[in-house]
């Protein structure tokens, strides 16, 4: 079955972030990491909507990527109320009107990802009880305006919170949950996969009918 994927969308290689992501990867056994400081494209939407900027082979690479996976993992922390200025230039740029989501004759989005579950595992120095106060907007900017918007579903978040002053133990513990769901998901996807072997192909043509 095609890989799971692991979108990594801190800078730093050496990130708690960087890590979580590779620990899930690793534990899947069946999951690509896709480290997005790595990649060399332009995350500027340069012409916004109004026309298209040349796809570079890389970022090109990825978009295939997202679309041959079985599951879609995004780890980025939450900066400013927001993702990093990486993940949403990849966002940006990675899914586009006719390729990942069309739009209703009604005005509504009509996600092209869909058959495939996610999650987001978003870290932030934010501890819980600051949460309520701080709101939540990486959360809901990546799980409902994004993945749920081009029709990852379903698709859940995770709040690592207080990762500024959490110690080596409560770092250890983290890290030990993002393998342990690592394997938890890749056996979800192997008894996935064997369903869908078992499933009778779907034909696209029109039955004859006869009068």
């Amino acid at each position: 079955m095609p890989p799971a994927l692991v979108i990594d969308g801190h800078p730093n290689p050496d990130s708690l972030t960087a890590e979580l992501a590779r620990r899930y990867a690793a534990a899947h056994g069946d999951a690509r990491v896709l480290a997005l400081r790595e990649l060399d494209y332009d995350p500027n939407l340069r012409l916004g909507y109004r026309g298209r900027i040349p796809i570079e082979p890389e970022l090109q690479e990825a978009r295939d990527a997202l679309h041959a996976a079985t599951r879609i993992v995004i780890v980025a922390p939450m900066w400013w109320g927001g993702v990093p200025a990486l993940l949403k230039g990849f966002f940006d740029r990675a899914l586009l009107p006719g390729d990942e989501y069309r739009m209703s004759p009604r005005g509504l989005p009509v996600g092209l990802l869909r058959g495939r579950p996610g999650r987001f595992l978003m870290l932030a120095d934010t501890p819980a009880l600051g949460l309520p106060v701080t709101g939540n907007a990486a959360a809901g900017q990546v799980a409902r305006h994004t993945m749920r918007f081009v029709g990852v579903r379903p698709f859940r978040v995770h709040r690592l919170l207080g990762v500024g002053t959490a110690g080596e133990r409560r770092i250890a513990r983290w890290l030990d949950w993002a393998a342990r769901l690592g394997a938890r998901d890749a056996r979800a996807d192997r008894r996935r996969d064997a369903l869908s072997d078992r499933m009778p192909p779907r034909s696209d043509a029109s039955p004859i009918l006869h009068v």
